[in-house]
């Protein structure tokens, strides 16, 4: 059976349909075979992340109404033969998504795939709380900013009581924290909450920090993970969150202000 992985937050652009591109490249990469679907219904954009909106036939409604079969809908990413894109579609409304559907796409998926990265919308609408609602485990991503941590505490709310494990009494939902758009200089300023106070609200292991990178928008807009993007602070901090998720410990990084050595500050720029 897969893993069914969640990617959510409560508040908008905060990240996670480059978290969602990352983590499910991230784990293909790897050798393991994985499937990632656009829950944001109306306003989809992961195949654009992952460069392959112009293959788009069918999607993840097609399937649920029985217009077209899983394996006329799902595209194969060019890049990694392990990795699988079911997208949203562009024309309907967010209702087109039910519970049952959804729990039928995700059943014959799990036959084959060993994980299932689900790309939330923000909020608590309809594609997000279904997005939610089969997950086994939870990547709760946050910016250090007050609003964006106070609705990612409203998330884990609905993630304990509102999920099919919540229904059945079985174990929780694993969450896991990744605290995205992280600027250590202004952490030191004042201007932005530590990881030590987002951790101190929202109680969450602790999965990765990504750094603020302009490396991040340039590959949205090229169709390419950040996670392939070796020599950047960001692309290094999504593999090193895969990596963790895996088992692997690692030392987090990028959570300090990197300090410059003698050559560094005699000609800092």
């Amino acid at each position: 059976m897969a893993r069914i992985i969640v990617v959510t937050s409560g508040k908008g652009g905060v990240g996670k349909t480059t978290t969602s591109a990352a983590i499910a490249m991230g784990l293909a990469k790897k050798g393991h075979k994985t499937a990632v679907i656009d829950f944001d219904v109306g306003l989809r954009n992961l195949d654009l992340v992952l460069g392959c909106e112009r293959r788009v036939v069918y999607d993840f409604v097609n399937v649920i109404n029985n217009e077209a079969n899983l394996n006329q809908a799902l595209i194969k990413d060019k890049r990694c033969n392990q990795l699988y894109i079911l997208p949203a579609s562009q024309t309907r409304d967010k209702d087109a998504l039910t519970k049952e559907g959804v729990g039928k796409v995700l059943e014959e998926l799990s036959k084959t795939f060993k994980y299932i990265v689900c790309d939330s919308p923000a909020g608590i609408e309809r594609g997000a709380n279904l997005a939610m609602y089969f997950a086994d485990d939870a990547f709760v991503v946050t910016n250090p900013e007050v609003s964006s941590v106070r609705d990612s505490d409203r998330m884990l709310g609905i993630l304990s009581s509102k999920s099919k494990r919540a229904e059945l009494g079985e174990d929780p939902i694993k969450e896991y924290l990744l605290l995205s758009r992280y600027d250590p200089k202004r952490v030191k300023l004042g201007a932005m909450l530590s990881v030590e106070d987002v951790q101190d609200i929202l109680s969450l292991h602790l999965l990765g920090v990504i750094p603020e990178s302009q490396s991040v928008l340039s590959a949205s807009n090229a169709g390419e993970p950040i996670i392939l993007d070796e020599t950047s602070d960001a692309g290094q901090a999504y593999a090193d969150i895969v990596d963790r998720y895996l088992g692997e410990d690692k030392p987090h990084r990028f959570i300090d202000e990197e300090k410059k050595g003698l050559f560094g500050r005699l000609f800092r720029s």
